[in-house]
């Protein structure tokens, strides 16, 4: 069977970090915790359930951390988890028996990451991290912020998840704020940085400069496929909020030069006729977003709900104002199967329950 060291980087995270370790601490063989500078009672706490509670300095660095913690570990995986994340009690047997059942030439484990969720709880936003990595020296993270693991050796997809439940915000200008320092320090950033750094300025609404670092991204022959479809959707999201639509819709269509379109994007264009009360057009696209695959193994973001529910939403209102009201009724009874507690869906309803009265 495969043990598990679960190593986590924490500052500041009372308020999260027993939450965490509840859901998971009688799964793993070893927990290392690893205090970045807290404040507050995080270490004392995560002391109840380990004595491998380490401290080190805050560099600014979020892989020089998680390397230390990975360095302490002594089992066959190591398993990171942020305080502010949970293994749901839904997902407790599926962790033991892959446990059971690995295969011990398996190097990485991906699993989902849920980080959005709906009304109902369920996931709303999701994408597939490397979650469990072999011990051994050639896993290490690389990136001072967005940092990852680059992936390699027998790499294996589990549906087991993790959700992030963040109960408090954090500090929102953090990686900008790491960004911005690695370029004054003269560092160059790395095609896969230079996308998460527009997607800072664009959280940030620098939109001009967003769009001038995604340009470049999308420009250069290096970068990952899903970054650049993603880097067209906010850089689309900018020119928007530069009253730019022309362009927004430009860079939403080039996101097909890169592969063929994705849901997301789809409803995105869609979303701009609709807007424009183009509702031909509309339907084209929500359409197109309904018949494309959901490939999660991509690796890239993945909004379930643009695969069906959003479409189907959608469409309900394009054809009822084309005034077909038979076929808008019916997609909405399609979003409604989606999710039957959706307020759209239940408004919708009730409108179309009226209509037939009067």
């Amino acid at each position: 069977m495969a043990t598990i060291s679960l190593c986590m980087i924490v500052k500041n995270e009372e308020m999260h970090i027993a939450r965490c370790l509840d859901s998971v601490a009688e799964l793993v063989e070893e927990i290392i915790i690893v205090d970045t500078g807290s404040a507050d009672r995080t270490a004392e706490i995560a002391a109840d359930y380990t004595a491998n509670v380490y401290s080190y300095p805050w560099n600014d660095d979020f892989s020089d951390a998680r390397n230390y913690s990975f360095s302490k570990a002594s089992m066959d995986y190591c398993m990171w988890m942020d305080a502010d994340d949970v293994l749901e009690e839904t997902e407790k047997d599926k962790f033991l028996q892959l446990k059971q059942s690995l295969s011990a030439d398996v190097d990485i484990v991906m699993m989902k990451y849920h980080t959005s969720f709906d009304e109902a709880g369920k996931p709303s936003f999701s994408y597939y991290r490397e979650r469990w990595i072999r011990n051994d020296a050639q896993y290490r993270w690389v990136g001072a912020v967005h940092e990852v693991i680059p992936p390699s050796g027998h790499i294996v997809y589990s549906d087991l998840a993790i959700s992030h439940r963040k109960m408090k915000s954090g500090d929102s200008d953090r990686n900008l704020r790491i960004y911005q320092k690695m370029l004054a320090e003269g560092k160059n950033l790395e095609p896969r940085h230079q996308y998460y750094y527009g997607r800072e300025l664009y959280y940030h609404r620098q939109y001009e400069e967003a769009v001038s670092v995604l340009e470049q991204f999308m420009l250069s022959e290096e970068g990952w496929i899903e970054n650049k479809i993603e880097a067209c959707s906010v850089c689309a999201r900018c020119y928007d909020q530069m009253g730019r639509e022309q362009s927004a819709l430009n860079t939403l269509l080039r996101s097909m030069s890169f592969d063929l379109p994705r849901a997301e994007l789809c409803c995105e264009i869609g979303k701009h006729f609709f807007d424009h009360e183009n509702y031909h057009m509309a339907v084209y696209w929500y359409e197109t977003a309904l018949n494309r695959p959901k490939n999660e193994c991509l690796g890239g973001f993945v909004l379930p709900d643009c695969y069906d529910y959003i479409p189907f939403l959608q469409l309900c209102v394009c054809f009822d104002r084309m005034g077909d009201r038979k076929k808008a009724e019916e997609y909405n009874e399609r979003a409604g199967t989606c999710k039957p507690y959706s307020k759209a869906y239940l408004f919708n309803k009730e409108y179309f329950d009226k209509l037939k009265i009067s």
